[in-house]
């Protein structure tokens, strides 16, 4: 896919199926596509930057580590890094690991583009499309030391809670693609979330939760600490982060 491609084109990111008569049934995603208007500086960043620091969709191709990096180091893999903010603090303060982020907001990719151009970090690189798809195609079996989840859509109403991104069947993707004892790390602000976080996680075959006590976690000072979060604790609202480590 060329860059042109990639910045007017998002036929890409959300796939649909036939139906019988014709019409399209749009297959469920972890994430609802917010397309927000590009600015001029993201849309810069995408046309100049995409090709040494974006890496494109494609499902016959497993994305080789080695030769994405410079340097060989644990990969950590963030699903859904919003603007991207965290995402540098983290690539920038932690320069003996290297960053995969994935979004599905073309904004965002672009915002975390100029702060990579910014901060001239060589450690992080970019994906623009559904985390499944990347996973289940792209990214070798126990090839991530890290995966981290930040703050994911809650889907806060019952009858949308099924598409959470953090189920069972998504949990044990995750576990395939962790190197043993690699580590999951989720956080949410949604208490109600961040115990349906807890139950799927502890009853995952193949993982430990990392808390003493079967429960959450303190958050670890690599976890940026978010000015909404910020916001939100300053209101009294509580903050979860839970960590899991493959054994098996």
């Amino acid at each position: 896919m060329n860059q042109k491609s990639f910045i007017n084109d998002n036929s890409n990111i959300m796939t649909s199926e036939i139906l019988a008569d014709g019409r399209p049934r749009r297959q469920i995603r972890s994430f609802v596509l917010r397309q927000g208007r590009l600015t001029k500086g993201q849309e810069q960043a995408l046309e100049k930057l995409w090709s040494s620091c974006g890496i494109d969709y494609n499902d016959q191709h497993q994305i080789d580590f080695n030769q994405l990096y410079a340097h060989q180091q644990p990969i950590v893999l963030e699903i859904g890094f919003g603007m991207g903010a965290s995402l540098i603090e983290m690539a920038d303060k932690n320069k003996n690991e290297n960053f995969l982020g994935i979004e599905v907001h073309r904004p965002g990719v672009g915002a975390c583009l100029m702060a990579i151009e910014q901060h001239q970090l060589n450690n992080i690189r970019l994906m623009c499309h559904d985390a499944v798809e990347v996973l289940e195609n792209m990214v070798a079996d126990a090839s991530l030391s890290k995966v981290q989840i930040f703050f994911p859509d809650p889907w806060h109403k019952a009858k949308h809670n099924k598409r959470r991104i953090i189920q069972p069947e998504f949990v044990q993707l995750l576990r395939k693609k962790l190197k043993m004892d690699g580590i999951l790390h989720l956080a949410t602000d949604w208490q109600h979330y961040a115990e349906h976080m807890l139950e799927v996680l502890n009853s995952a075959f193949g993982f430990q939760n990392v808390s003493l006590n079967n429960g959450y976690i303190p958050r670890p000072d690599y976890r940026p600490m978010t000015k909404f979060e910020k916001r939100g604790l300053n209101l009294g609202h509580g903050v979860w982060d839970l960590q899991f480590k493959r054994i098996k």
